[in-house]
């Protein structure tokens, strides 16, 4: 799956190293285009997974302002409810984010 802003691949990945999470798909940090994921002050605090790590996402003039998100340290007992660790996986704001088989 491709997580793409204008013309730009921010991740890609096999769907296979997906996770979802509550309607989401989450991409392995491996899969992330490096250089297109800039650390955003948008907080926000999940009951169940933690703290949130906003990003603007993207490259150039193609660039969505808290377009992704991730969780760095989630709660441990999230992983559970998961079914597996999926710290540093980013998810996309799918109105500003295109994802595509």
């Amino acid at each position: 799956m491709k997580a793409v802003i204008g013309s730009t691949v921010v991740a890609d990945a096999p769907t296979d190293q997906l996770v979802t999470i509550e309607g989401n798909w989450y991409f392995p940090p491996s899969s992330l285009t490096e250089g297109a994921f800039t650390k955003s002050p948008t907080a926000y605090h999940c009951p169940w997974k933690g703290d949130a790590q906003y990003f603007d996402v993207g490259t150039g003039d193609d660039v969505a302002k808290d377009g992704g998100w991730s969780y760095p340290e989630p709660i441990p007992s999230s992983f559970d409810r998961v079914g597996q660790d999926y710290s540093g996986y980013v998810a996309f704001d799918k109105s500003q984010v295109t994802l595509s088989e």
